[in-house]
């Protein structure tokens, strides 16, 4: 498993605990893309959490974007979220 993988995975479930958490590298399928020759990767997150209880889904995407912080910056180009509860 890569590097950023490990670094998403340790900051989300120090950040919002899931109960699950699955993170796909997509990065492979944006092979030439202007944010892939940039450095950036594709990721696609699967994250369960009761942090996200009551939360409508834009609320929900904030808590992993904040979760992540400065990644989102150069480590991450796109990011697809899939937020649910327990």
């Amino acid at each position: 498993m890569n590097d950023r993988v490990e670094q998403i995975r340790a900051r989300l479930s120090a950040a919002l605990s899931p109960v699950s958490l699955e993170i796909e590298d997509d990065s492979h399928l944006h092979a030439g893309h202007a944010g892939a020759r940039g450095g950036g990767g594709h990721f696609t997150v699967h994250i369960v959490s009761a942090a996200f209880e009551g939360k409508p889904p834009l609320a929900r995407h904030r808590l992993v974007f904040d979760a992540l912080g400065d990644m989102m910056q150069k480590e991450i180009h796109a990011l697809s979220i899939k937020a649910s509860t327990p």
